[in-house]
Protein backbone atom coordinates (compact mmCIF):
# COMPACT_ATOMS: atom_id res chain seq x y z
CA UNK A 1 0.00 0.00 0.00
CA UNK A 2 1.14 3.55 -0.65
CA UNK A 3 0.37 6.78 1.12
CA UNK A 4 -1.36 9.66 -0.71
CA UNK A 5 0.95 12.02 -2.55
CA UNK A 6 0.20 15.21 -0.58
CA UNK A 7 3.29 16.73 0.99
CA UNK A 8 3.20 19.58 3.53
CA UNK A 9 4.85 22.92 2.90
CA UNK A 10 8.62 22.68 3.27
CA UNK A 11 9.57 23.01 6.94
CA UNK A 12 6.03 22.35 8.21
CA UNK A 13 4.90 19.13 9.92
CA UNK A 14 2.05 16.93 8.70
CA UNK A 15 -1.24 18.26 10.05
CA UNK A 16 -2.19 14.88 11.51
CA UNK A 17 1.10 14.78 13.45
CA UNK A 18 0.00 17.84 15.42
CA UNK A 19 -3.15 16.32 16.89
CA UNK A 20 -3.76 13.50 19.35
CA UNK A 21 -6.91 12.52 17.45
CA UNK A 22 -8.56 13.42 14.18
CA UNK A 23 -12.05 14.20 12.90
CA UNK A 24 -15.02 13.00 14.92
CA UNK A 25 -12.72 10.48 16.59
CA UNK A 26 -11.75 13.44 18.81
CA UNK A 27 -15.11 13.28 20.59
CA UNK A 28 -15.14 12.65 24.31
CA UNK A 29 -16.02 8.98 24.81
CA UNK A 30 -19.78 8.40 25.35
CA UNK A 31 -19.34 6.96 28.85
CA UNK A 32 -17.20 9.90 29.98
CA UNK A 33 -19.56 12.39 28.36
CA UNK A 34 -22.51 10.91 30.25
CA UNK A 35 -20.66 11.35 33.55
CA UNK A 36 -19.81 14.96 32.72
CA UNK A 37 -23.39 15.84 31.81
CA UNK A 38 -24.75 14.27 35.00
CA UNK A 39 -23.11 17.03 37.00
CA UNK A 40 -24.59 19.90 34.98
CA UNK A 41 -27.49 21.81 36.45
CA UNK A 42 -30.91 21.65 34.83
CA UNK A 43 -31.91 24.88 33.15
CA UNK A 44 -35.43 26.26 32.55
CA UNK A 45 -36.65 25.20 29.10
CA UNK A 46 -38.71 27.77 27.20
CA UNK A 47 -41.63 26.38 25.18
CA UNK A 48 -40.04 27.71 21.98
CA UNK A 49 -37.08 25.31 22.40
CA UNK A 50 -38.34 22.40 20.33
CA UNK A 51 -35.13 20.36 20.60
CA UNK A 52 -32.49 20.69 23.32
CA UNK A 53 -30.00 18.34 24.93
CA UNK A 54 -32.49 15.86 26.36
CA UNK A 55 -32.09 13.20 23.62
CA UNK A 56 -28.51 13.94 22.48
CA UNK A 57 -29.89 15.17 19.16
CA UNK A 58 -27.83 16.63 16.32
CA UNK A 59 -28.74 20.30 16.87
CA UNK A 60 -30.86 22.65 18.93
CA UNK A 61 -34.09 23.91 17.38
CA UNK A 62 -35.86 27.10 18.50
CA UNK A 63 -39.25 28.10 17.12
CA UNK A 64 -39.33 31.67 15.78
CA UNK A 65 -42.93 31.79 14.53
CA UNK A 66 -45.63 29.53 13.09
CA UNK A 67 -43.64 28.98 9.88
CA UNK A 68 -39.99 29.01 10.95
CA UNK A 69 -37.72 27.38 13.51
CA UNK A 70 -34.01 28.12 13.85
CA UNK A 71 -31.55 25.21 13.86
CA UNK A 72 -28.24 25.88 15.65
CA UNK A 73 -25.29 23.52 15.88
CA UNK A 74 -21.51 23.55 16.12
CA UNK A 75 -18.83 21.04 15.20
CA UNK A 76 -15.05 21.33 15.16
CA UNK A 77 -12.10 18.97 15.42
CA UNK A 78 -8.42 18.35 14.78
CA UNK A 79 -7.09 17.27 11.36
CA UNK A 80 -8.12 13.93 9.93
CA UNK A 81 -5.98 14.46 6.79
CA UNK A 82 -2.75 16.31 6.03
CA UNK A 83 -4.00 18.36 3.08
CA UNK A 84 -5.16 21.66 4.65
CA UNK A 85 -7.74 22.38 1.95
CA UNK A 86 -9.32 18.94 2.32
CA UNK A 87 -9.26 19.25 6.12
CA UNK A 88 -11.28 22.45 5.79
CA UNK A 89 -13.74 20.80 3.41
CA UNK A 90 -14.28 17.79 5.67
CA UNK A 91 -14.77 19.88 8.81
CA UNK A 92 -17.27 22.20 7.13
CA UNK A 93 -19.25 19.34 5.56
CA UNK A 94 -19.42 17.61 8.92
CA UNK A 95 -20.70 20.73 10.70
CA UNK A 96 -23.39 21.52 8.15
CA UNK A 97 -24.60 17.90 8.23
CA UNK A 98 -26.35 18.45 11.57
CA UNK A 99 -28.64 21.04 10.00
CA UNK A 100 -29.63 18.55 7.30
CA UNK A 101 -30.06 15.85 9.95
CA UNK A 102 -32.77 17.95 11.62
CA UNK A 103 -34.57 18.26 8.29
CA UNK A 104 -33.47 21.86 7.79
CA UNK A 105 -31.88 24.07 5.16
CA UNK A 106 -28.63 25.83 6.13
CA UNK A 107 -28.63 29.64 5.95
CA UNK A 108 -25.19 30.73 7.23
CA UNK A 109 -22.14 29.70 9.23
CA UNK A 110 -19.54 31.10 11.60
CA UNK A 111 -15.96 29.80 11.49
CA UNK A 112 -14.20 28.40 14.57
CA UNK A 113 -10.43 28.51 14.11
CA UNK A 114 -7.69 27.47 16.53
CA UNK A 115 -4.21 27.22 15.02
CA UNK A 116 -0.59 26.88 16.24
CA UNK A 117 0.55 30.03 14.50
CA UNK A 118 4.20 29.45 15.43
CA UNK A 119 4.13 26.07 13.64
CA UNK A 120 1.87 26.51 10.61
CA UNK A 121 2.28 29.21 7.99
CA UNK A 122 -0.47 31.70 7.23
CA UNK A 123 -0.65 30.15 3.76
CA UNK A 124 -1.44 26.70 5.20
CA UNK A 125 -4.02 28.12 7.61
CA UNK A 126 -5.55 30.06 4.72
CA UNK A 127 -5.97 26.84 2.73
CA UNK A 128 -7.92 25.30 5.62
CA UNK A 129 -10.28 28.25 5.63
CA UNK A 130 -10.54 28.15 1.82
CA UNK A 131 -11.61 24.52 2.01
CA UNK A 132 -14.35 25.37 4.47
CA UNK A 133 -15.52 28.27 2.35
CA UNK A 134 -15.74 26.06 -0.75
CA UNK A 135 -18.17 23.72 1.01
CA UNK A 136 -20.26 26.62 2.29
CA UNK A 137 -20.48 27.93 -1.27
CA UNK A 138 -21.65 24.50 -2.41
CA UNK A 139 -24.29 24.55 0.35
CA UNK A 140 -25.35 28.04 -0.76
CA UNK A 141 -24.47 29.81 2.48
CA UNK A 142 -21.98 32.48 3.57
CA UNK A 143 -19.44 32.30 6.37
CA UNK A 144 -20.66 35.44 8.11
CA UNK A 145 -18.07 35.68 10.91
CA UNK A 146 -16.33 33.54 13.48
CA UNK A 147 -13.59 33.44 16.09
CA UNK A 148 -9.87 32.62 16.04
CA UNK A 149 -7.37 31.64 18.74
CA UNK A 150 -3.71 30.60 18.90
CA UNK A 151 -3.93 26.91 19.82
CA UNK A 152 -1.47 24.11 20.54
CA UNK A 153 -3.31 21.79 18.12
CA UNK A 154 -4.94 22.84 14.84
CA UNK A 155 -8.73 23.02 15.21
CA UNK A 156 -11.30 24.02 12.60
CA UNK A 157 -15.07 23.85 12.32
CA UNK A 158 -18.26 25.84 12.03
CA UNK A 159 -21.26 27.09 13.87
CA UNK A 160 -23.98 26.20 11.36
CA UNK A 161 -27.43 27.79 11.37
CA UNK A 162 -30.48 26.69 9.41
CA UNK A 163 -34.23 27.02 9.10
CA UNK A 164 -37.00 24.42 9.14
CA UNK A 165 -40.76 24.49 9.40
CA UNK A 166 -41.67 23.63 13.03
CA UNK A 167 -43.84 20.74 11.85
CA UNK A 168 -41.00 19.28 9.78
CA UNK A 169 -38.39 19.08 12.52
CA UNK A 170 -37.08 15.52 12.56
CA UNK A 171 -35.68 14.50 15.94
CA UNK A 172 -33.60 11.40 16.59
CA UNK A 173 -36.11 10.28 19.24
CA UNK A 174 -39.33 9.85 17.26
CA UNK A 175 -38.84 6.45 15.62
CA UNK A 176 -41.82 4.09 15.71
CA UNK A 177 -42.01 0.34 16.14
CA UNK A 178 -42.06 -1.30 12.72
CA UNK A 179 -39.99 1.44 11.07
CA UNK A 180 -37.23 0.44 8.70
CA UNK A 181 -33.78 2.05 9.01
CA UNK A 182 -32.03 3.45 5.95
CA UNK A 183 -28.35 4.47 6.02
CA UNK A 184 -27.20 7.03 3.47
CA UNK A 185 -23.39 6.52 3.39
CA UNK A 186 -21.06 3.56 3.88
CA UNK A 187 -19.05 3.39 7.11
CA UNK A 188 -15.34 2.93 7.77
CA UNK A 189 -13.96 6.47 7.78
CA UNK A 190 -12.26 5.95 11.14
CA UNK A 191 -10.38 2.90 9.85
CA UNK A 192 -9.22 4.81 6.76
CA UNK A 193 -8.07 7.71 8.94
CA UNK A 194 -6.10 5.29 11.12
CA UNK A 195 -4.46 3.83 8.01
CA UNK A 196 -3.57 7.33 6.82
CA UNK A 197 -1.93 8.17 10.12
CA UNK A 198 0.08 4.92 9.90
CA UNK A 199 1.05 5.87 6.32
CA UNK A 200 -0.39 2.68 4.84
CA UNK A 201 -3.51 4.08 3.13
CA UNK A 202 -3.68 3.52 -0.62
CA UNK A 203 -4.36 6.37 -3.03
CA UNK A 204 -7.74 4.80 -3.85
CA UNK A 205 -8.59 4.50 -0.14
CA UNK A 206 -7.69 8.15 0.36
CA UNK A 207 -9.90 9.18 -2.57
CA UNK A 208 -12.78 7.16 -1.12
CA UNK A 209 -12.27 8.79 2.26
CA UNK A 210 -12.31 12.32 0.81
CA UNK A 211 -15.35 11.65 -1.38
CA UNK A 212 -17.33 10.21 1.54
CA UNK A 213 -16.49 12.93 4.06
CA UNK A 214 -17.05 15.89 1.74
CA UNK A 215 -20.45 14.82 0.38
CA UNK A 216 -23.11 17.10 1.86
CA UNK A 217 -26.17 15.33 3.30
CA UNK A 218 -28.51 17.35 1.08
CA UNK A 219 -31.39 14.82 1.12
CA UNK A 220 -32.29 15.98 4.66
CA UNK A 221 -34.95 18.61 3.86
CA UNK A 222 -36.71 16.42 1.27
CA UNK A 223 -36.72 13.48 3.64
CA UNK A 224 -38.18 15.66 6.40
CA UNK A 225 -41.06 16.62 4.10
CA UNK A 226 -42.24 12.98 3.95
CA UNK A 227 -44.94 12.14 6.49
CA UNK A 228 -43.62 8.59 6.69
CA UNK A 229 -40.19 9.70 7.90
CA UNK A 230 -40.37 9.67 11.69
CA UNK A 231 -36.76 10.22 12.82
CA UNK A 232 -33.48 11.46 11.36
CA UNK A 233 -29.93 11.59 12.63
CA UNK A 234 -26.42 11.34 11.19
CA UNK A 235 -23.68 8.85 12.00
CA UNK A 236 -20.60 10.59 13.39
CA UNK A 237 -18.11 10.12 16.22
CA UNK A 238 -19.94 7.49 18.29
CA UNK A 239 -20.13 5.13 15.32
CA UNK A 240 -23.11 3.34 13.83
CA UNK A 241 -23.89 1.48 17.05
CA UNK A 242 -23.69 4.61 19.21
CA UNK A 243 -26.03 6.72 17.12
CA UNK A 244 -28.48 3.85 16.60
CA UNK A 245 -28.57 3.45 20.37
CA UNK A 246 -29.36 7.17 20.78
CA UNK A 247 -32.31 6.65 18.44
CA UNK A 248 -33.45 3.59 20.41
CA UNK A 249 -33.14 5.29 23.80
CA UNK A 250 -34.99 8.37 22.63
CA UNK A 251 -37.89 6.35 21.23
CA UNK A 252 -37.83 3.88 24.16
CA UNK A 253 -37.77 1.06 21.62
CA UNK A 254 -35.34 -1.58 20.44
CA UNK A 255 -33.38 -1.63 17.19
CA UNK A 256 -32.21 -4.53 15.05
CA UNK A 257 -29.30 -4.10 12.63
CA UNK A 258 -28.67 -6.59 9.83
CA UNK A 259 -24.89 -6.40 9.74
CA UNK A 260 -24.64 -8.02 6.30
CA UNK A 261 -26.66 -5.14 4.86
CA UNK A 262 -24.50 -2.34 6.31
CA UNK A 263 -22.44 -0.76 3.49
CA UNK A 264 -18.68 -0.52 4.13
CA UNK A 265 -16.12 1.64 2.36
CA UNK A 266 -13.84 -0.45 0.11
CA UNK A 267 -10.92 -2.08 1.92
CA UNK A 268 -11.89 -1.19 5.49
CA UNK A 269 -12.71 -4.74 6.57
CA UNK A 270 -9.25 -5.89 5.50
CA UNK A 271 -7.59 -2.99 7.30
CA UNK A 272 -9.59 -3.56 10.48
CA UNK A 273 -8.69 -7.25 10.38
CA UNK A 274 -5.04 -6.16 10.47
CA UNK A 275 -5.71 -4.12 13.61
CA UNK A 276 -5.86 -0.78 11.82
CA UNK A 277 -8.55 0.88 13.95
CA UNK A 278 -8.86 4.06 15.98
CA UNK A 279 -8.60 4.32 19.74
CA UNK A 280 -12.02 5.98 19.66
CA UNK A 281 -13.60 2.74 18.45
CA UNK A 282 -12.57 0.97 21.66
CA UNK A 283 -13.65 3.92 23.82
CA UNK A 284 -17.01 3.94 22.07
CA UNK A 285 -17.51 0.24 22.76
CA UNK A 286 -16.52 0.62 26.40
CA UNK A 287 -19.20 3.30 26.74
CA UNK A 288 -22.14 1.47 25.23
CA UNK A 289 -21.21 -2.12 24.43
CA UNK A 290 -23.29 -3.38 27.37
CA UNK A 291 -26.41 -2.26 25.48
CA UNK A 292 -25.55 -4.22 22.32
CA UNK A 293 -26.37 -7.90 21.69
CA UNK A 294 -24.03 -9.50 19.16
CA UNK A 295 -24.50 -12.78 17.27
CA UNK A 296 -22.34 -15.77 18.10
CA UNK A 297 -19.02 -15.57 16.29
CA UNK A 298 -19.17 -11.81 15.69
CA UNK A 299 -15.50 -10.91 15.21
CA UNK A 300 -13.41 -8.22 16.88
CA UNK A 301 -12.92 -6.75 13.42
CA UNK A 302 -16.69 -6.39 12.92
CA UNK A 303 -17.11 -5.00 16.43
CA UNK A 304 -14.48 -2.34 15.65
CA UNK A 305 -16.37 -1.40 12.46
CA UNK A 306 -19.70 -1.28 14.30
CA UNK A 307 -18.24 1.30 16.72
CA UNK A 308 -15.94 2.97 14.17
CA UNK A 309 -16.14 6.79 14.52
CA UNK A 310 -17.46 8.39 11.37
CA UNK A 311 -16.49 11.89 10.35
CA UNK A 312 -19.17 13.55 8.22
CA UNK A 313 -21.07 10.27 8.08
CA UNK A 314 -24.37 9.48 6.45
CA UNK A 315 -27.96 10.20 7.41
CA UNK A 316 -29.85 7.47 9.25
CA UNK A 317 -33.58 7.52 8.47
CA UNK A 318 -36.30 5.79 10.47
CA UNK A 319 -39.38 5.54 8.27
CA UNK A 320 -42.59 3.63 7.83
CA UNK A 321 -42.23 0.70 5.36
CA UNK A 322 -44.64 2.34 2.92
CA UNK A 323 -42.39 5.43 2.76
CA UNK A 324 -39.30 3.39 1.87
CA UNK A 325 -39.56 3.74 -1.95
CA UNK A 326 -39.75 7.53 -1.66
CA UNK A 327 -36.86 7.63 0.84
CA UNK A 328 -34.62 5.56 -1.42
CA UNK A 329 -35.62 7.63 -4.45
CA UNK A 330 -34.60 10.85 -2.69
CA UNK A 331 -31.20 9.40 -1.77
CA UNK A 332 -30.64 8.21 -5.33
CA UNK A 333 -31.65 11.59 -6.76
CA UNK A 334 -28.96 13.25 -4.62
CA UNK A 335 -26.30 10.77 -5.67
CA UNK A 336 -26.22 8.55 -2.57
CA UNK A 337 -25.91 5.29 -4.45
CA UNK A 338 -24.93 3.20 -1.39
CA UNK A 339 -28.11 4.11 0.56
CA UNK A 340 -30.13 1.11 1.66
CA UNK A 341 -32.05 -0.62 4.43
CA UNK A 342 -29.84 -1.74 7.33
CA UNK A 343 -32.36 -2.69 10.01
CA UNK A 344 -35.63 -2.00 11.76
CA UNK A 345 -37.11 -0.54 14.93
CA UNK A 346 -38.75 -3.06 17.25
CA UNK A 347 -41.15 -3.00 20.18
CA UNK A 348 -39.66 -4.07 23.50
CA UNK A 349 -35.99 -4.17 24.56
CA UNK A 350 -36.07 -0.39 24.98
CA UNK A 351 -32.72 1.24 24.41
CA UNK A 352 -31.00 -1.91 23.16
CA UNK A 353 -29.38 -2.77 19.84
CA UNK A 354 -29.51 -6.32 18.51
CA UNK A 355 -27.10 -7.13 15.70
CA UNK A 356 -27.74 -10.07 13.42
CA UNK A 357 -25.79 -11.49 10.49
Amino acid sequence: MTTPSFQPTLGEPRLTSLSHGGGCGCKIAPGVLSEILKSTSAMPIPPQLLVGIETADDAAVYQLNDEQALIATTDFFMPIVDDPYEFGRIAATNAISDVYAMGGTPIMALALVGMPINVLSTATIGKILDGGQSVCRAAGIPIAGGHTIDSVEPIYGLVALGLVHPKRVKRNADAKAGDVLVLGKPIGVGVLSAALKKEILSADGYAQMIANTTKLNTPGPELAALDGVHALTDITGFGLAGHVLELARGAKLGVRIDWNQVPLLPGVRELAAQGVVTGASGRNWAGYGHDVTLPTGFTECDKALLSDPQTSGGLLVSCAPEALPDVLAIFQRHGFTAAGVVGEVTAGDAGRLHVQE
